[in-house]
């Protein structure tokens, strides 16, 4: 079915109304963990070993084996539960693409005449005669899981099959889960959820009062953990086990807490809370799938890599001291979807009647206004240093200077370093009110004009009939996903273009293109076709995943924050587009072609893209490498914004010998405010 969509531009910030086939369903096959899941071996083998001990467990009980398979994806926990020698399996999937396709998979192995595919969410099926089930089960296989364990409503769903769908004492896989945490002090961690005291040109930017004292946003930080260097946080207490569900008993899905105690092994700050899960597969604990991070494991090395599980980062509410020895209780919460934790002294008796801690929320705004990336970036001492010195080379005493960004301190800064007049445009109301804090909390109350207009709609008027001597951007725009989306500061300079003195500064005075021809360690498994799983063939998945792509998706760009994803260069760097933002948008596409030689032997799964920003003729701000190549080719990347992966259809060897290259055409389509790309790999 064709669709009429309309889409927000976020380069031009222009409402597209285009024609879309099931646009959505396309879009969620194609950038989904399906085939991460599939390529993770030791969840499939995990898995399996275990439903081979139930089914065992069952027959040994002279029983007939029933299987419920809730969230089946593919089919293939039902196809190892019939393999292991169960009579009938239901296998439920509510996503209808992919409930067809596992029809597909279960007849193409033979499985046809022992699994039926029910396209229905769990709570819907129904048991009898005439139902989904002709009877309940008695081994209950579930893959409901998250990063937090919890957040894709696996206690409701396990509450509903015990109350419903499955007989009592039934076996379960995984049998148990338990959650692990460890709190910690880190100066890296914590600047990704509260503001942090700025230096600009000698004078300091404080926090406003209420984000310091706000609990932060709720929602959990889910990151690839063995990413983050252990020397960039220092633990404050052992890995504690919180609690564990039994998925063989019914299971509630209402609120409950769990507490630790323990003895602080070093004095520091706490923080932030760093948690993961692991399954237990069979009652005896084992058979275990860990979630926890490589560095964790003797040798790191041996970690099982996946993206569809990772790892989570809490915020505490409010940072407080400890020293070692100190006696403290860790406490988590959780709801149906979501966990909480929270950190007391021993000391502290808590009244039986008192509430247990609420779920942290944002009552500053800032949280709302700032993603942790976000938070961040405006946290990095050495990017503002590179604004400020920038912003000091183009202020004058006279300077009317108008900021273009969302949530920026660009204006703040400008106004700081004695600007005559600033203006700044937000998108948002509530972005205007956290810059307002700012300036109110710097004693700076009117320092900076705040405006919630459109640059197309503003008017001399609204500048008080001033013209606007410097126009800064930093570009940041809340709607940006790729990183030439920023590329809307320019479109917002073409239209302020009336507004503009002849001699006006622009800041930055352009910006490029860059890419990198890469071989990743493990994100290539996201977009790796399977064939053949643990023995079951599941092309059928491949090809509706393919179709999806070549919908759209495999002619463009996807973001990834690749601090996450270890890769290595393996040709050089190269600026391939520059955009003036001295002059307005042209009217004409920009193109450019060439070719980067492989000079690192490797499979080159894709190419890496991202922008860097040319503030001034001799200060650069890089969105993606930040820091030379090594000469082995390892990359290291900006954790504040998302790169731009493009991934070929079919990786590529390289020798390394200049002989082969990555050729690339790219071209600026003003009217769509997009990049167009292509890339090919070509032998000499």
């Amino acid at each position: 079915m064709r669709t009429f969509c309309g889409r927000a531009n976020p380069s031009t910030g222009a409402l597209d109304w285009v024609e879309e086939e099931e646009y959505d369903f396309h879009q969620e096959i194609a950038r989904s963990c399906y085939a991460d899941m599939l390529h993770d071996h030791d969840r499939n083998q995990k898995y399996y070993e275990g439903i081979r001990s139930a089914v065992s467990r069952v027959k040994a009980r002279g029983q007939k084996v029933v299987v419920l398979d809730i969230g089946t994806g593919t089919g293939l926990l039902s196809m190892m539960a019939a393999t292991a020698g169960a009579d009938v399996c239901y296998a439920v999937e509510v996503f209808r693409p992919m409930a067809e396709a596992a029809q597909s998979i279960v007849e193409k192995n033979g499985f046809s005449d022992r699994i039926k595919i029910i396209n229905k969410h769990s709570t819907d099926v129904t048991v009898g005669p005439d139902g989904d089930m002709q009877e309940k089960a008695n081994i209950l296989i579930t893959e409901l899981f998250d990063t937090e364990l919890i957040g894709e409503g696996a206690l409701p769903s396990y509450e509903h099959a015990h109350q419903n769908l499955v007989q009592e004492g039934c076996e379960a896989v995984p049998h148990r889960a338990s959650v692990f945490a460890q709190l910690v002090e880190s100066e890296l961690l914590w600047s990704w959820s509260q503001l942090q005291p700025l230096e600009v040109d000698g004078s300091l930017l404080a926090a406003p009062p209420a984000v310091a004292r706000c609990a932060g946003a709720h929602s959990v930080c889910d990151i690839q953990l063995s990413q983050v260097d252990p020397r960039s946080f220092t633990p404050l207490g052992p890995v504690l086990s919180m609690f564990s569900v039994d998925f063989s008993r019914a299971v509630s899905s209402s609120f409950q807490s769990h507490s630790s105690q323990f003895a602080a092994r070093s004095r520091g700050r706490a923080q932030v809370v760093l948690s993961w899960w692991d399954l237990d597969m069979d009652p005896a604990g084992s058979i275990v799938c860990s979630m926890a991070p490589s560095w964790t494991y003797p040798e790191p090395k041996t970690a099982p890599w996946r993206d569809h599980w990772m790892q989570s980062v809490y915020f505490l509410p409010a940072e407080s001291s400890v020293n070692e020895g100190d006696q403290l209780r860790l406490t988590v919460c959780h709801d149906d979807y979501s966990l909480w934790f929270s950190l007391q002294p021993l000391s502290q008796q808590i009244p039986q009647t008192e509430a247990p801690p609420p779920r942290p929320s944002c009552t500053c705004q800032a949280h709302l206004v700032w993603t942790r990336p976000r938070f961040g970036e405006l946290n990095d001492r050495r990017r503002t240093e590179s604004y400020v010195n920038a912003l000091k080379s183009v202020l004058r005493d006279d300077s009317v200077c108008l900021s273009v960004s969302d949530g920026s301190l660009l204006p703040v800064w400008a106004h700081m370093l004695g600007a005559k007049k600033v203006f700044s445009l937000e998108n948002s109301r509530m972005s205007r009110q956290v810059i307002e804090q700012v300036l109110e909390a710097n004693s700076m109350k009117g320092g900076v004009e705040l405006l919630e207009i459109r640059p197309d709609q503003l008017t001399s008027n609204d500048l008080g009939g001033q013209q606007i001597s410097v126009l800064v951007g930093e570009p940041y725009f809340s709607t940006s996903l790729l990183p030439w989306h920023s590329l809307f500061f320019w479109f917002c300079r073409s239209a302020l273009s009336g507004l503009l003195r002849p001699d006006a500064s622009i800041l930055p005075g352009s910006a490029s293109l860059h890419m990198v021809a890469v071989e990743f360690q493990d994100l290539w498994r996201i977009r790796a076709p399977c064939g053949t799983c643990e023995g079951f063939d599941v092309t059928p998945m491949d090809e509706m995943v393919q179709k999806s792509l070549d919908f759209r998706e495999s002619r463009e760009a996807e973001p990834h924050p690749l601090w996450e994803y270890p890769c290595r260069a393996l040709t050089r760097s190269e600026s391939v587009m520059t955009f003036d933002f001295t002059q307005s948008v042209p009217q004409q596409p920009i193109s450019s072609q060439g070719s980067l030689p492989f000079i690192r032997a490797g499979r080159c799964h894709g190419v890496a893209l991202w922008m860097e920003y040319h503030l001034t003729d001799d200060i650069t701000v890089s969105a993606g490498l930040t820091g030379p190549i090594s000469e082995q080719g390892d990359c290291v990347w900006s954790r504040h914004r998302k790169q731009g992966v493009y991934f070929l259809r079919t990786p590529v060897e390289s020798s390394g010998d200049g002989r082969s290259a990555v050729s690339y055409s790219f071209t600026f389509e003003p009217s769509l405010g997009d990049i167009k790309m292509d890339f090919n790999v070509t032998s000499q």
